[in-house]
């Protein structure tokens, strides 16, 4: 199991059109991952499951990842927020 903490710098958060980067990203890797905001875990890969956490902007969250790509899976996600989800 691979953990990263970043934070959700863009204004907007992780609404629809990021969520699903976001997602698209996560579906790239075999592992199993999730993203944790406080104490609520949901699916990567899941539109819904990322959407229902409300992750606005300047918000903490934690990437976690479990199986074979596990550590790229994680930096990979971690690079994609800290880039505010540039086009």
């Amino acid at each position: 199991m691979f953990v990263k903490d970043v934070r959700v710098e863009n204004q907007v958060g992780l609404h629809a059109r990021p969520a699903t980067f976001f997602i698209q990203k996560a579906n790239e890797f075999k592992s199993s991952i999730w993203v944790e905001k406080e104490e609520r875990r949901v699916n990567a890969k899941s539109l819904l499951g990322v959407l229902s956490l409300g992750i606005m902007g300047n918000t903490d969250i934690r990437i976690i990842a479990d199986g074979t790509d596990e550590e790229t899976a994680v930096d990979e996600l971690v690079a994609l927020v800290k880039s505010g989800f540039a086009d």
